[in-house]
């Protein structure tokens, strides 16, 4: 029996039985995986010393796209690591891409066995040869999770084919839902992403900040400019840049806008040199930007100017079979954190947490783990150590003054939206200096 461990990734488990059984008779070590999103987690847990990852994990779809997609993954954090793609579709253009993505091999389904062993056999040999004693670089989890439901696997294709393009992103989605965290995917996978990404939160910049933040100045342009500064755009140029809430700007704000991104130039505050800029754009909103045009908050050049390609991220309700993941990968991520291996959960505690509404989508789960993990007295997590608000309505003992009132639809709103202080002055209706003064006054 030759040694090694062989990680097996597909989400048909009666290919995954049939491979395991051909397979454990001639390998030392054979394990299985039917959620592609589990791979980082077997990788942390045990040495893999080869990969046998199928392209496809949506039914219906037949593009490859998810397997390539997980393939640049898996060597994200694991460059060495031999993967040998499987594909039921006998497509052999997509076998070669993926061997030009750093594949290994290749094998078409249905496979013949003998054939199969062979090619998993030259392959464990020659990466022995080649990489001896090699040890596996950076961390075994990923930095980001997309999800496994059928909606993010939408996604993914979608991520996939745009990404190694320059289109402009447009990124919808409730708070909570992950889009700067896609945001950066997009990025890593494009042809920029050897740079790194220039975050602006649009929110948070005032009017009288705006063109300074984005376009730069030169020493003298205003008062207390004592020195020259790099604007957002000429940091970004190479690379990607990425505006968030971008539906908070101001009509006036918006026009400044359109116009470097039409001009694809800049020019800072206190100078007449025009700048080229080189950047790729990708901006979010949780805003109905459709609705703020109608009434005439929102200019409607701009919105198709940076609306190339939209992407809608549903919210968590609506993808209740990614909330055991991301539950899990969060725990796993805080029991690293704060010392507390061995951590898991009650089959109840996922049936609990896939139960919830989640009006914080993946930011409310996300805080909800590290505090189960912070609490918890044993190894298994169970329900009643979860802290879960069902309850999204007042309930008063007896008719508040207006100043409590103020309070506590603060506090629910900050809890709805995990302490984002832009998102809680949207939801609240007043500006984010607004919210700053009133958390002052009441000493949060």
């Amino acid at each position: 029996m030759q040694p090694g461990t062989i990680l097996l990734v597909d989400d048909n488990k009666s290919v995954l039985t049939t491979l395991e059984l051909l397979l454990e008779r001639e390998f030392e070590n054979i394990k299985t995986v039917s959620d592609p999103n589990r791979i980082f987690a077997i990788l942390d847990e045990s040495p893999i010393d080869l990969v046998i990852l199928d392209m496809n994990f949506s039914v219906g779809l037949n593009t490859g796209n998810e397997g390539l997609f997980w393939l640049q993954r898996i060597h994200e954090i694991r460059p060495q690591l031999p993967v040998i793609m499987l594909t039921a579709y006998g497509d052999v253009d997509l076998a070669v891409k993926s061997l030009k993505q750093g594949a290994e091999d290749f094998v078409m389904k249905p496979w013949n066995n003998e054939s199969l062993i062979n090619k998993i056999q030259a392959t464990l040999q020659m990466t022995k040869q080649k990489l001896p004693g090699l040890p596996a670089k950076g961390p075994s989890h990923p930095s980001m999770i997309i999800g496994h439901s059928p909606a993010m696997m939408k996604i993914i294709k979608m991520v996939t084919k745009v990404a190694k393009t320059d289109a402009n992103i447009f990124l919808c989605g409730e708070n909570g839902t992950g889009k700067e965290v896609l945001a950066r995917e997009i990025h890593r996978l494009s042809l920029r992403g050897r740079r790194e990404m220039v975050n602006v939160d649009m929110g948070a910049i005032s009017e009288s900040l705006f063109e300074s933040e984005l376009f730069g100045h030169e020493k003298g342009a205003f008062t207390d400019a004592r020195e020259s500064r790099t604007g957002k755009f000429e940091a970004a140029s190479g690379s990607t840049l990425f505006l968030d809430e971008i539906g908070n700007l101001s009509l006036g704000l918006q026009v400044k806008l359109l116009v470097a991104l039409q001009n694809r130039e800049i020019t800072r505050l206190g100078s007449n040199k025009k700048i080229p800029i080189d950047i790729r754009l990708i901006v979010a909103t949780n805003r109905n930007l459709h609705e703020m045009m109608k009434q005439g908050l929102f200019r409607e050049d701009l919105f198709y100017r940076i609306n190339t390609i939209q992407i809608d991220i549903p919210p968590l309700r609506h993808r209740k079979e990614d909330i055991a993941t991301f539950a899990e990968f969060f725990l796993k991520k805080y029991a690293d954190q704060y010392n507390r291996a061995g951590l898991s959960l009650h089959p109840k505690t996922i049936q609990k947490l896939e139960a919830h509404h989640w009006p914080g989508n993946i930011r409310e789960l996300q805080y909800t783990m590290e505090k189960a993990v912070i609490l918890a007295e044993k190894e298994v997590i169970r329900p009643s150590e979860i802290a879960i608000h069902t309850d999204r309505t007042f309930s008063f003992d007896k008719v508040p003054n207006l100043k409590e009132l103020e309070r506590k639809a603060i506090q629910a709103a900050l809890s709805q939206n995990a302490g984002n202080l832009t998102a809680t002055a949207e939801q609240l209706g007043i500006s984010r200096q607004t919210l700053y003064n009133k958390l002052t006054r009441f000493d949060y």
